[in-house]
């Protein structure tokens, strides 16, 4: 109760130009206080290394919170540092300025603050909401970065996010705002499998996956699909990068590679190029939530997690797929879950031959498929389809399309 202690909060919040005021806290021997520095809680930290609910509980700051709140209201004469992350900020504040804080500064480090209490308020809201039996969205992300711009050059872009705790860069020039939608449909993509394999992405899609008994072999698989389209895509793979596999990755330009890691003759020689992006991955990709602006809202859904395996399927023809087949159906499968619509994916056991994508028409994306398979010298013959289409109800579908 000590900070909750009407001396503390008079000295924070009386007004220092008005008369009224000043009588006040003269009348109760209240001194002013002109810098008030506040470390919430660890709320966050608690939740996230799965403390208990009590422990969760007592890290819900409340005189913290009122102080920051009390501070950065009363900005005019008072000023307000409400993290360890504005440490520095202040130190040179009343370094370069001889102890002396101006209005501008006040009101900035005022808006930092309520930005530290908005983002604390959320995590405790959204703790609280984990069942959702209230129907309210919010989401904070306090860490935000410029983009060199947007999609196109002519729109601004921010990425919100702790980039560096998913990724180590060991090269290459700052990532724009397309370089993480493709990176992350690379990753996203990636986590579909657990043995050794490699995907190639051009604008958000595959135009290379393969499984390998090496990195190597699940490369040069990959890279097969669709080495027109790999020229500046986004490569990513699950596992480290050795020398042999950095030679003839080195033999293809592109923007961005992914890898749990590399080793010091592959970094070596894949640093050559110096605007050429390499990122090691730390952890995982976790996003349980998808949302995205839309009209004058917002739309959220759980992340598709989902990936069909041999339990999921059901043969309702006479000829059943042999074990070889069903191999092949389900990794073409998470391909074509992971492509723009209309999609279609041909495709054999632990490698991509080629796709249709982002078509009007399932037709035109079957076409696009085989042209593209058999422009790349592939034999479709025992290669299997996969499709994110769905069918009502029962039909005869004649295409005017034969793999002869």
């Amino acid at each position: 109760m000590k900070t909750l202690h009407p001396a503390v909060f008079g000295g924070i919040l009386y007004r220092r130009d008005s008369e009224a005021d000043q009588k006040q806290a003269g009348e109760f021997n209240i001194g002013s206080i002109d810098l008030v520095i506040v470390d919430l809680y660890p709320f966050e930290e608690t939740v996230a290394r799965g403390g208990s609910e009590q422990e969760i509980i007592e890290k819900i700051d409340i005189g913290g919170i009122s102080l920051i709140r009390a501070a950065a209201k009363n900005y005019n004469d008072v000023l307000i540092v409400s993290s360890q992350n504005q440490y520095q900020s202040l130190f040179d504040l009343l370094k370069s300025k001889h102890g002396i804080s101006e209005l501008e500064d006040r009101k900035k480090f005022a808006a930092l603050a309520f930005d530290v209490t908005s983002h604390y308020d959320t995590a405790i809201f959204n703790y609280f909401n984990a069942d959702e039996r209230i129907n309210s969205f919010k989401s904070s992300v306090p860490q935000g970065r410029v983009l060199r711009y947007g999609e196109n050059p002519h729109q601004q872009g921010m990425y919100f996010g702790d980039l560096e705790k998913l990724f180590t860069q060991l090269n290459g020039k700052e990532l724009s705002y397309n370089n993480l939608v493709d990176t992350d449909a690379a990753v996203q993509l990636l986590q579909e499998w657990e043995g050794t394999t490699f995907v190639i992405i051009k604008h958000t899609n595959a135009c290379g996956v393969a499984q390998g008994a090496s990195v190597l072999e699940a490369y040069s698989k990959a890279l097969k699909a669709d080495p027109v389209s790999a020229f500046g895509g986004v490569l990513a793979t699950n596992r480290a990068i050795n020398e042999e596999t950095a030679e003839e990755i080195n033999k293809l330009f592109f923007e961005i590679l992914v890898a749990p890691g590399f080793t010091k003759e592959a970094l070596e020689l894949l640093r050559s190029k110096k605007n050429r992006i390499l990122l090691k991955q730390n952890e995982p990709l976790q996003s349980p939530r998808q949302f995205k602006n839309l009209l004058n809202g917002v739309i959220l859904q759980d992340t598709d997690i989902k990936s069909e395996s041999k339990n999921d399927l059901k043969a309702v023809t006479r000829k059943t797929p042999s074990e070889v087949e069903v191999d092949a159906l389900l990794f073409a499968a998470r391909i074509a879950k992971h492509s723009k619509s209309n999609t279609i994916v041909l495709a054999k056991a632990g490698q991509l031959l080629a796709s249709g994508v982002g078509q009007t028409s399932r037709v035109d994306a079957l076409k696009q498929a085989i042209e593209k398979a058999r422009s790349f010298g592939f034999d479709l013959e025992g290669s299997v389809m996969a499709s994110d289409a769905f069918f009502p109800f029962r039909i005869v579908w004649k295409l005017p399309i034969k793999l002869e």
